[in-house]
């Protein structure tokens, strides 16, 4: 369940940039920080990743494990690729299949963060955070939590795009309808898949296994 939900992650950022209706708020974030600092994405991935690794070894290590880390060094790389292939197989989407790119975006990112999740074998550092907020500091409820981070992701990501020399009319393309639908609505969507898919399989292979 964690790699799946980790790979399924990444593939999913590869399929709102398909969208271009703007990504998730943390890829929204790194698209902005990308544009100050002209590296690889992937590579990127993995210094910011790290930082907010930090965080979460100071204040709740329980949220580090397996997932974590595959989520660290393979994110970034999966989602990179992943993206030049579906390129590579659809250069030029319509915009119906950009609506259906978007979509099916929104849900593969929801199931694949509620499967690591559940498995709790380790979130993504970004995860943590909101996590840590509702479980460790009790400052709320996680769906709640979660669209505050996320709008402060796409907020700060736009305002680093735009320092970073980005154009305004680019600015869709890291923060659009798909990126707002995400800020609002991916914190709840997450809660809806873990209780009603990923905590019955889960719960389904513990009672197979005993």
């Amino acid at each position: 369940m964690s790699v799946l939900g980790v790979l399924t992650g990444a593939v999913s950022v590869a399929i709102f940039k398909m969208a271009a209706f703007g990504v998730d708020p943390f890829q929204s974030f790194m698209s902005g920080i990308s544009t100050l600092i002209p590296i690889s994405f992937g590579t990127l991935y993995v210094i910011v990743n790290a930082v907010l690794l930090a965080f979460s070894l100071i204040f709740d290590r329980h949220y580090i494990g397996i997932a974590t880390f595959i989520n660290l060094f393979l994110l970034g790389y999966v989602t990179e690729y992943s993206y030049k292939l579906l390129q590579w197989l659809v250069p030029e989407p319509t915009m119906l299949l950009r609506m259906i790119f978007l979509i099916v975006g929104i849900v593969i990112i929801c199931i694949g963060s509620s499967l690591y999740i559940t498995a709790d074998l380790g979130v993504s550092t970004y995860d943590a955070v909101a996590l840590i907020m509702a479980n460790k500091w009790k400052i709320g409820k996680f769906k709640f939590i979660r669209v505050c981070t996320d709008v402060c992701c796409v907020v700060l990501g736009v305002i680093m795009f735009m320092a970073g020399g980005g154009q305004l009319r680019a600015v869709p393309t890291i923060a659009g309808i798909g990126t707002i639908i995400t800020a609002f609505f991916m914190g709840p969507l997450i809660e809806f898949f873990s209780e009603h898919i990923a905590r019955r399989i889960l719960g389904d292979t513990v009672k197979t296994a005993e």
